[in-house]
């Protein structure tokens, strides 16, 4: 009779993506609020800076969460979807970028709603179904 040693220390191999895609999926998260902040200040007459700057981080941040959930995915067979949603929100950064400008406002304020969603639904996941 065997029993599994409650104490011994992590897979680090198979738990180094979860660890990952977790914090890139929060940091994705937070860039995003960061993104809803400074563009309230757009419309009050604020800068662009703090704006722009926060959608470059965003893309990266999505990016590596992307990269993240494909390394998840080949490394424990997890399922595929994560992995093409975190492809989806990162690739949808590009089109939120392009349609930034005031006249794209009606393509751009919708598309955060679903850069929002995509982004948490994908950080609960890493939380929820990854143990």
């Amino acid at each position: 009779m065997s029993s599994q040693n409650r104490h011994a220390a992590p897979d680090t191999a198979s738990s180094a993506p979860v660890l990952a895609l977790r914090v890139l999926a929060v940091a994705s998260v937070a860039v995003i609020a960061w993104q809803f902040v400074s563009a309230a200040g757009l419309f009050t007459g604020g800068d662009l800076g703090p704006h722009a700057a926060g959608s470059i981080v965003l893309h990266v941040v999505t990016g590596l969460a992307a990269g993240a959930a494909i390394w998840l995915r080949s490394r424990n067979g997890r399922p595929w979807w994560p992995s093409v949603l975190a492809v989806a929100v990162f690739a949808f950064t590009f089109v939120q970028g392009y349609f930034g400008d005031y006249p794209g406002l009606v393509v751009h304020v919708p598309g955060a709603m679903a850069l929002t969603a995509g982004s948490v639904w994908l950080a609960a996941w890493s939380f929820l179904r990854l143990r």
